[in-house]
């Protein structure tokens, strides 16, 4: 590991440590009122028994549907992309596409997709529209990395666009596609957690919602910490990811 990146690491961790000291000290002080509760109280909730049942259903649930999510919207991603590489005339109307369905706020597709989804599906589905826009920009970009000569020298070789695609634009794109899912990990469990708002029988929007509701401080600051600590975790997995494919493919 060269000094470089030992020191971005340190950084990274000395800014998380910041925040949660900048967060206690305004809990202690009570700067932002009775709803900002100290973390070392919050991080004391948590090794309650009973809190660690009830954060560890509601985040089974959560990490299911955003895992689920994360898979079907790199999948579709991926399928519209290639799509749109070997119909070069509907890339435009998919390019388009795309950017209607993410203009929409998630918190508005909720309630649709509980018409015609169900609640059990919905928080997968959310997490899928999430995550799906950033794969499918990132594999757009991706494909697009390779230059004319070397599409031309698949050409006179007798290579179709289905060949070229799987033998040229794919591997040279992988890394971008990469990037891509680090941002996609993170969207996922949001959107998750978004869809549980709408009537999911368990999860970290559940938990959420019903703290708000009852005014559970600690358990609500519990549900969201917990919330940020795993999309932080699957950002960083990709990451770590992203730098043995970079080693790989560059």
């Amino acid at each position: 590991m060269t000094a470089g990146r030992v020191a971005d690491r340190g950084l990274a961790v000395a800014g998380v440590l910041a925040v949660l000291a900048l967060a206690e000290v305004i809990g202690r002080t009570g700067i932002g009122g009775v709803g900002w509760p100290p973390i070392s109280e919050v991080l004391i909730y948590l090794t309650e028994s009973s809190a660690q049942r009830l954060v560890g259903r509601a985040l089974a649930a959560t990490g299911a549907a955003a895992g689920a999510g994360f898979v079907l919207g790199t999948v579709v991603a991926l399928l519209i992309t290639a799509l749109g590489a070997l119909l070069p005339g509907t890339a435009a109307g998919l390019d388009r596409l795309a950017a209607v369905v993410h203009a929409v706020p998630l918190i508005a597709v909720g309630p649709l997709l509980i018409t015609i989804a169900g609640r059990e599906a919905t928080p997968t589905l959310v997490a899928a529209l999430a995550a799906g826009f950033a794969v499918f920009i990132a594999a757009t970009s991706a494909l697009a990395t390779t230059n004319s000569t070397q599409r031309d020298v698949f050409s006179v070789l007798g290579a179709g666009r289905l060949v070229t695609l799987l033998r040229l634009q794919l591997p040279a794109g992988v890394p971008l596609i990469v990037d891509g899912l680090t941002l996609a990990a993170p969207a996922a469990v949001l959107g998750a957690v978004i869809g549980e708002w709408f009537g999911a029988r368990r999860g970290i929007g559940v938990l959420l919602v019903s703290s708000m509701q009852n005014l559970q401080v600690e358990q609500l600051w519990a549900a969201a910490l917990t919330a940020a600590t795993v999309s932080l975790l699957a950002y960083v997995l990709l990451v770590l990811l992203r730098g043995a494919v970079n080693r790989r493919f560059t």
